[in-house]
């Protein structure tokens, strides 16, 4: 991990992001009835609250708001009223008792601007910011961007998973060509964070290649943010193989642990995680590891 950063740090809420110094951990609050891992709050906002208040307390740095499911096997769209319901109040409520910088888990503009309103910072947008409103808005705001790489919708992504073994090359375009439309709409390049979508139109095979790989997507200078937490993939292999039946869920703990473990060695920057605490003991050994001198 030797490559230059486009900014070594970067500065949210009061706080400083020191790339390369140690990776930063984000925990996620589902406010869906339908998340794939498990850990769905729904519209209990006490509940949620205590959830933030027990991530900050084990170690977050960052907290993750979502208020539509994503999950390509069990999901449906949701509207735009229905999700800023779900999430506001949450949003307001953790701000009315907490500075932990917050980011908003959208792929609608309106819904990100309604979570900023309420004191939201990041913009975290599953569609790599497709939409020129979103990147308006994040220029306009001032908001760090988390673009993320996936294809279709996450009821048809899974459909869309042949990158005619050039996975690697595709990621690397698309972000090139997602960073230059950023850019162009005023958003910092200090500001710029990406996620190569671990399971966002990739299969498990693909997502190894990923993880394997992370080197080369991090030589296109942004701070990298990596989500395996619980994903199918690491159920399958828990179980035997990518040809396996996943685990349930709550039993992919360690899988996770060994994911965000070679995720780190890799060169990830943040990595997003449901299981806040022992992902915070996994980070502090993986960074004495991977990072010893600083």
């Amino acid at each position: 991990m030797t490559n230059k950063l486009i900014s070594d740090n970067l500065e949210v809420a009061g706080r400083r992001f020191e790339w390369g110094r140690r990776t930063y951990l984000m925990g996620i609050l589902n406010t869906t009835p339908d998340s794939f891992a498990g850990d769905s709050l729904g519209d209990d906002v006490e509940r949620a609250v205590a959830q933030a208040r027990a991530f900050v307390a084990a170690g977050a740095d960052i907290l993750d708001i979502g208020g539509e499911s994503t999950n390509p096997y069990h999901s449906a769209p949701v509207a735009v009223e229905e999700e800023t319901r779900r999430v506001l109040p949450v949003i307001r409520a953790i701000r009315d008792e907490s500075d932990v910088p917050l980011s908003i888990d959208t792929r609608k503009t309106q819904v990100a601007a309604a979570a900023l309103d309420a004191g939201a910072h990041f913009i975290n947008d599953i569609t790599g910011l497709a939409d020129p409103a979103m990147r308006e808005l994040a220029a306009r705001t001032g908001a760090p961007v988390i673009i993320m790489h996936s294809r279709g919708t996450p009821q048809t992504m899974m459909t869309m998973t042949d990158y005619g073994g050039q996975l690697i090359e595709a990621l690397l375009k698309f972000f090139r060509e997602r960073v230059a439309l950023v850019l162009a709409a005023g958003v910092q390049p200090a500001k710029i964070i990406l996620d190569p979508g671990i399971g966002f139109a990739k299969d498990g095979a693909q997502n190894l290649e990923i993880l394997q790989r992370l080197a080369e997507l991090r030589e296109l200078g942004y701070p990298l943010l990596l989500g395996v937490s619980r994903k199918g993939f690491v159920g399958r292999l828990v179980a035997g193989g990518l040809a396996h039946e996943p685990v349930p869920p709550q039993q992919r703990i360690f899988g996770t642990a060994a994911a965000v473990t070679m995720a780190i060695a890799g060169g990830a920057d943040i990595v997003r995680v449901h299981d806040v605490a022992a992902m915070t003991d996994v980070i502090k050994v993986a960074d004495a590891i991977v990072r010893p001198l600083v």
